[in-house]
């Protein structure tokens, strides 16, 4: 059974946090609006730029306006800086989601959550999401550990869990909460490198929890977020298609961790099952790598989109 998405005039995605900033870009246009740190006429900050993700994301339809916080980006102060900077007010934000349960997602939870200011607003998350301890093998006897996403974290920012594996719908139908991935790509395998333990046994990290959230824009198709698509960026469209019954994609963006050793041999695969999907717009982030990304550029022309700090995108139904 498919799941009903209101189509929606238009999606504004403002990027609180990716890994790359450039304030003197001049790239701007309907969709694209770079940030502009001003306070009156005077630069007075730039945008910080970490390894990590966090935006807040508005929707549109008719007169209903509402807004949703996706990811919490990597430090405790970069996203919550970057909002500030450039006035952003998240006191509108009606539910919060979470892609996946690594650091370089949730360290700003508490001070996002802070700038809110609605205890109890709702936190969607997958329940592997607090899988501990989580680390990268780095050689057979060396390994780097990732600090613990937890309930009590949660907890603590005053937040009220929504555990499901299932889609779940959010801001009254007007998105969708994509749940567990289904795999279905022969190419996309994960990381080797990310481990976690379960009951004192080392396994590979799988990354159940990883997911996405859609939006439909009407006439124009789907619009995909995801956090780090450890799941796989195709197998996320395929299946974000398959539980909407929306096969149109206007756009894809997030972080489709494609970066590193590891990760070449899936780049090309990649890249031309996303030509076959044939999104309007592309717009890798945060995890990509600089090789992917630049691969995604030469193969989508100007339908690639270079995401920054503090950037908004705005997909709308009559562009």
């Amino acid at each position: 059974m498919n799941i009903f998405i209101k189509p929606l005039d238009r999606v504004e995605i403002q990027t609180l946090q990716d890994n790359y900033i450039d304030i003197l870009a001049r790239d701007n246009s309907d969709i694209i609006s770079r940030a502009v740190p001003l306070k009156g006429l005077e630069v007075r900050n730039s945008i910080l730029a970490e390894h990590g993700f966090s935006a807040v994301i508005k929707t549109s339809a008719g007169d209903s306006c509402k807004s949703l916080l996706f990811d919490f980006g990597f430090s405790g102060h970069g996203a919550a800086f970057n909002a500030e900077t450039l006035g952003v007010d998240l006191k509108g934000v009606g539910i919060m989601a979470l892609s996946h349960g690594h650091l370089d997602h949730v360290g700003g939870i508490q001070r996002l959550s802070e700038m809110i200011a609605k205890p109890g607003i709702q936190l969607v998350v997958h329940p592997e999401a607090f899988r501990d301890p989580r680390y990268m093998k780095i050689t057979k006897d060396f390994r780097v550990f990732f600090p613990p996403f937890t309930r009590e974290n949660v907890q603590k920012a005053g937040a009220e869990l929504v555990e499901t594996k299932i889609p779940f719908p959010m801001l009254d139908d007007q998105a969708l909460f994509l749940g567990e991935i289904e795999r279905s790509t022969e190419f996309e395998k994960g990381a080797p490198s990310l481990w976690y333990e379960k009951d004192g046994k080392a396994m590979q990290d799988t990354f159940e929890d990883d997911t996405a959230v859609a939006f439909v824009v009407k006439d124009k198709g789907l619009v995909l977020i995801s956090g780090c698509a450890h799941a796989g960026i195709v197998n996320t469209v395929k299946y974000a298609r398959k539980v909407t019954g929306i096969d149109q994609v206007y756009a894809v963006m997030g972080g489709f961790h494609l970066s590193g050793p590891d990760q070449e041999p899936v780049i090309r695969p990649t890249i031309e099952a996303l030509l076959e999907i044939d999104p309007a717009w592309i717009v890798p982030t945060h995890c990509t790598g600089r090789k992917a990304a630049q691969m995604i550029e030469e193969a989508f022309g100007r339908r690639f989109i270079l995401n920054m700090s503090g950037t908004k995108l705005t997909f709308a139904s009559g562009q």
